[in-house]
């Protein structure tokens, strides 16, 4: 059996159901062999920009929890992923790209080969593999998926040359319990789990402070429990969005650079914060690290070391996999344990009284829609059971903030690299993954251009996708941050040649239409998202609309700007935008 009869069978027999490949990937040779042995056994989605592959694999695991593959050549195809692989390891997305040189020549004179994927790619990965000889061909894409997904989930990639998938060999597949060098944190010490313990009973104004290790983890359920049996309010992060629902009464919205006036509040004036599965970084904190909480000890649970201590010194790290702890925590603490009922009803009555200054409600006014009013009505009619994708920028935060997700992997972004032309994308590789649930790509106009040429895959597959695109006619957060901080000396970020995007969604062959005016947003987006196929509804909006709340640049977790009104500190500005 060839090398490359052995990478496809693998892939399938470790329940691989979709690849994603850029155009023309395979080349004459394999496809032959692809058509004829396994077309029917894998679904394979060309995408139509070599960079989207690595996005929709990205948008396919996060709403799955399982690999997503991308398998292309070893030329610009290759190089090309560089961007969804930091993408989707920033994020934790379990995402392996299998570097196949398809075209490569026995003399190596072709310059693709000599493109050194392995070396360009090693800060973008959690692990990669160079296979050197076909007899271990099975043993490492196996590893691959098993690392992908395994522990803190991150981006793989393999490299195969030529000689290795042409070459003959039998068969095999091994089994993978471990990986030499590779242990997975799960139950954390008992030592630190009591030190956890001892600070949760005695504390009077703590929080939970949950990011995106709680959905990865699918540790909703045991969150809950946790929540409501010791009386903890619970606040999220953009990336712990969906991990806990927003109906619950221990829920308190969600931090940081745009989060919720009463969640930041919360954070900054509790006396314990509960870290789980949150790496605290610069947007949900504010990037002021040594002013975080500063009345509050911290507790900082995660899977990865490499997170701990890292920019939040705390005072009990745990190292473990979120349910596992929180499961570990609830068996500790005794059930005779019941929390100060006034101690927690002056706290939880301090933070409806932050929330009623300063509620999180979208208002439309003036004859131009407010984004935030559209995606508060998007909510509205979806009753936040969609999965939501976005693209980066001002509307990625009106989603976070007017969007209440019900449920687990429903929230998708760029959380860590804020990757532009993410959203269309990746919303394909969720629609391939949730084919029963409805699935929303909501876009600024700034970042749809970057991948709109994906219509050609979306219904080429006849995909049942709505697309939500925002158009401000600017890079809407630039325009934001160059308002406040620049006194309004706009640069590079008003599009002055924008495309006909209702011409270009028909010309691929998609359904489309525009709604400019707040009269018609609600009824319009219930007739689009109710109509069969690839849809587009371009929403024209109010560019000077800004997002508020918005952390200063420099200040701590209290310290907000909250209308146009509001003073804006001096001083120099990080780059934060």
């Amino acid at each position: 059996m060839k090398g490359i009869e052995i990478f496809f069978k693998t892939l399938i027999k470790d329940k691989v159901d979709h690849i994603f490949s850029p155009p023309n990937s395979f080349g004459p040779e394999v496809d032959k062999i692809f058509d004829k042995k396994f077309k029917n056994l894998v679904k394979n989605v060309i995408s139509g920009n070599e960079q989207g592959a690595s996005h929709m694999a990205d948008g396919y695991a996060r709403v799955t929890g399982k690999p997503g593959v991308v398998v292309c050549d070893s030329d610009t195809s290759g190089t090309n992923t560089i961007t969804g692989l930091q993408t989707a390891n920033m994020d934790s997305a379990p995402i392996v790209v299998f570097i196949c040189h398809f075209s490569e020549d026995d003399k190596l004179s072709n310059v693709f080969n000599q493109i050194d994927h392995i070396g360009i790619s090693r800060s973008t990965t959690k692990h990669n593999f160079l296979v050197e000889d076909v007899m271990d061909l099975s043993r490492i894409v196996r590893e691959a998926l098993y690392l992908s997904v395994t522990g803190r989930p991150g981006a793989i990639l393999v490299d195969i040359p030529k000689h290795v998938l042409f070459s003959e060999y039998k068969f095999n597949f091994p089994k993978i319990d471990k990986v030499s060098g590779y242990s997975i944190p799960k139950e954390a010490k008992i030592s630190d789990i009591n030190k956890a313990a001892n600070l949760i009973m005695k504390a009077k104004r703590p929080i939970v402070f949950g990011g995106g290790g709680i959905v990865i983890s699918g540790a909703t359920e045991e969150l809950q429990n946790f929540a409501n049996r010791l009386k903890i309010p619970v606040t999220l992060t953009l990336m712990g969005l969906g991990g806990y629902p927003p109906d619950d009464p221990m829920r308190v919205s969600w931090i940081g650079m745009h989060g919720s006036y009463f969640a930041n509040k919360a954070v900054h004036d509790s006396d314990l914060v509960i870290s789980i599965g949150a790496r605290f970084d610069d947007r949900s904190t504010g990037g002021v690290f040594e002013k975080f909480a500063p009345k509050a000890k911290v507790i900082h649970i995660d899977i990865d070391p490499s997170n701990i201590n890292k920019n939040i010194k705390v005072h009990c790290p745990i190292l473990g996999d979120a349910k596992a702890v929180i499961r570990q925590l609830l068996k500790r603490i005794p059930l005779s344990y019941k929390p100060d009922k006034n101690e927690r009803q002056s706290w939880f009555d301090k933070i409806k009284s932050w929330e009623r200054e300063n509620p999180t409600i979208a208002i439309q006014k003036g004859k131009m829609i407010k984004t935030s009013y559209a995606i508060s009505l998007l909510s509205k009619i979806t009753k936040g059971k969609a999965v939501v994708v976005t693209d980066v920028g001002q509307h990625q935060m009106w989603v976070a903030q007017y969007y209440d997700f019900q449920n687990p992997r429903n929230q998708i972004t760029s959380g860590g690299l804020g990757t532009m032309g993410f959203g269309f994308p990746a919303a394909i590789g969720a629609r391939f993954g949730r084919k029963k649930d409805a699935v929303l790509a909501i876009c600024g106009d700034g970042s749809f251009q970057m991948n709109m040429q994906e219509f050609s895959t979306a219904v080429a597959n006849n995909l049942d996708l709505k697309i939500v695109l925002i158009n401000n006619g600017h890079h809407g957060m630039v325009r934001q941050w160059q308002t406040l901080f620049f006194d309004k000396n706009y640069s590079c970020c008003k599009f002055d040649m924008n495309p006909d995007y209702i011409k270009v969604a028909q010309s691929y062959g998609a359904k489309a239409f525009k709604i400019d005016s707040p009269v018609d947003l609600e009824s319009s987006l219930k007739e689009g998202l109710s109509t069969k196929g690839v849809v587009l509804m371009e929403v024209v909006v109010d560019h000077t609309e800004m997002v508020y709340p918005m952390l200063t640049p420099g200040g701590t977790m209290d310290d907000m700007l909250l209308d146009p009104s509001d003073p804006v500190p001096e001083g120099p500005v990080p780059d934060m935008a």
